[in-house]
């Protein structure tokens, strides 16, 4: 009977410490080249494979392009993943996925077939010439504000110590965003 108990006891130990160790981070996925769905689908599979374990997923969006509006419309989809990775490993992970699907980095805010951006990485600020987190344009923009309320409306930013929801209600931000359905 110890022995079975003992086991219990260590794997619900187990089983607690990698919770514990756990991160909740918010990612962006956008697309706005070629199969658009599809890409979106592919970086769920690859996100799922190397960054961790998603626990949520939003709705897919259609937004007009932000900053040169005279690009075609993107999908865009917010991600909930639990990582045990770091920020910066998670930074260069969705880099690397986002190479595997054909990303080429030609101008800013230019076309894509994929874009990952991550959002928040549990509470932390990072302010680094690499890496800032939470994303510093999140709170002006309404295609990331739309499907990252949807998944967690209260989430308090670290920074401007408001909920996303609250800072969705300040948007200045014109742009057209509809929910689409597959």
């Amino acid at each position: 009977m110890l022995c079975k108990l003992s086991k219990c006891i260590f794997i619900k130990s187990f089983v607690l410490n990698i919770c514990y160790n756990m991160v909740d981070v918010f990612l962006l996925l956008g697309s706005n080249l070629g199969d658009r769905k599809l890409f979106l689908d592919e970086a769920i599979k690859y996100v799922s494979e190397r960054v961790g374990y998603i626990k949520k997923v939003s709705s897919v969006y259609e937004t007009q392009a932000w900053g040169v509006t005279t690009l075609p419309d993107y999908l865009n989809q917010v991600l909930l993943v639990q990582t045990k990775l770091t920020a910066h490993e998670v930074l260069q992970t969705v880099l690397d996925i986002e190479l595997i699907l054909g990303r080429v980095r030609e101008e800013k805010w230019g076309s894509r077939v994929i874009d990952i951006d991550i959002l928040f990485y549990g509470h932390e600020v990072i302010d680094e010439p690499d890496l800032q987190v939470p994303h510093p344009q999140l709170h002006n923009r309404r295609f990331t504000l739309e499907p990252l309320v949807e998944l967690a409306p209260d989430l308090v930013h670290p920074a401007l110590k408001k909920t996303v929801q609250h800072l969705k209600t300040e948007l200045t931000d014109s742009l057209i965003v509809k929910k689409i359905y597959f």
